[in-house]
């Protein structure tokens, strides 16, 4: 029996279940990736010749495979926010990303430092679980382009995961910084701060902003000298966004915020424009497949003993995590927000943990050898599993009651 032979039929199926599942559970506490991961799960308790889809197993595919999601990711993210880019109009995604998501890894590194994490492994786990996700979190963002769902949480929760990515990241360095090294401590933190905090974010915003606005002009003006056909917008959008990742990282900038920033460059222009429900629409499409193949392999690692190496302590900082650190966090940082206090509370419950924490953990255990490799998969993988069942469970209740409570939508009738 050929193992390449049963993938793609296996994967054929998730597609196509996928297909189908968004709008069948669209009225119900139940989100797809749960599905998914389920799925997963149980096609690897079958007695079948499969390989072990564990992390530790193929640590360089597990790595690029979430990478390349979350940039797909935050292009679709960027491409459906309209609303344009300003201090005063950003304001409370400004603050989840700056206080929120800051104040957050600071206490969870702290309180992983307390249960028996060295230093640098507790900042590596507070910096790759403090970020929410630009993947999984679909139930809780705006709509399509155009579509004019931008209601308060819904556009805070999408800006905060479209930008949170990319300003995670100085701070995964810097775990990698509190290693061990033949240089001092202090030249690493110098050359953390002026290189991973200040070049690279700086970069970033720079490179994303150069290519968004390349991209616009090449869609807004090539067409009146070279026909395009509309077909095509979704290639040119891939094709930009692996472009301007990877040239951003070709000059150690980082990526992620590169990409998102291009997306919204790309959104600001000429917003009644066909093109940009048809690229997001397209890497939408991508997203959703990459999502089954990283959801699907989740799911068959849990059965593989991903979460083996779970102790008590490290479930009950996972679950702090999602049940009271971020949340009374976020409900401080946005007083003084229009936003009501039922909204406060939504925002900060639903920063969901998804395929972002996986490409940061899989990229900083590349990089540096930080003890116990296991345990911080163990407790990443925890936290993404209880996020993906908890807030796929409420998102649908929650938002509805939400809309209803703002008079967004009718009640149901009995």
């Amino acid at each position: 029996m050929s193992n390449y032979h049963i993938l793609l039929v296996l994967l054929g199926i998730a597609v196509l279940a996928v297909a189908w599942l968004p709008s069948l559970v669209d009225q119900y506490p139940l989100s797809y990736p749960i599905i998914v991961v389920a799925m997963g799960l149980l096609v690897y308790l079958l007695p079948l010749p499969l390989p072990n889809p564990s992390p530790f197993e193929y640590p360089n595919v597990t790595m690029h495979l979430s990478e390349l999601c979350v940039i797909i990711a935050l292009t679709g993210t960027g491409l459906k926010i309209d609303r344009r880019f300003s201090l005063k109009a950003w304001k409370i995604p400004l603050r989840l990303v700056i206080l929120t998501m800051v104040l957050t890894i600071v206490v969870m590194a702290y309180m992983a430092y307390g249960i028996g994490y060295p230093p640098a492994s507790a900042l590596l786990l507070a910096s790759s679980l403090a970020p929410t996700d630009p993947v999984l979190a679909g139930d809780v963002q705006v709509g399509d382009p155009g579509e004019g769902k931008e209601d308060t949480v819904r556009f805070a929760l999408t800006g905060e995961a479209g930008m949170n990515d990319g300003l995670a990241f100085p701070f995964v360095h810097g775990a990698i910084a509190l290693l061990p090294t033949l240089m001092p401590l202090e030249a690493r933190l110098l050359h953390w701060l002026w290189y991973d905090l200040l070049y690279e974010i700086s970069v970033g915003v720079i490179v994303g902003w150069i290519w968004g606005r390349l991209l616009a002009l090449l869609i807004v003006r090539l067409p009146l000298k070279i026909k395009i056909k509309p077909e095509v917008y979704g290639f040119v959008v891939l094709a930009v966004t692996l472009i301007t990742y990877g040239v951003t990282e070709l000059i150690h900038g980082f990526g992620f915020l590169a990409v998102f920033v291009a997306a919204i460059t790309v959104r600001s222009v000429n917003r009644d424009h066909e093109f940009h429900l048809r690229m997001h629409d397209f890497s939408d499409q991508i997203e959703r497949l990459f999502i089954v193949v990283l959801l699907m392999l989740f799911g068959g690692a849990i059965g593989n003993g991903l979460l083996n190496a779970l102790t008590w302590p490290d479930a009950a900082l996972g679950l702090a995590l999602l049940f009271i650190v971020r949340p009374l966090i976020g409900v401080v940082t946005l007083v003084g927000t229009r936003a009501s206090w039922a909204e406060r509370w939504v925002i900060s419950a639903f920063g969901i943990r998804g395929i972002g924490s996986i490409f940061y953990i899989a990229y900083a255990l590349k990089e540096a050898a930080f003890p116990e490799p296991q345990r911080l998969w163990s407790l990443v993988g925890f936290v993404i599993l209880v996020s993906i069942v908890l807030h796929g469970i409420l998102a649908t209740p929650v938002m509805r009651w939400l809309d209803r409570k703002n008079g967004r939508l009718r009640p149901v009738s009995s």
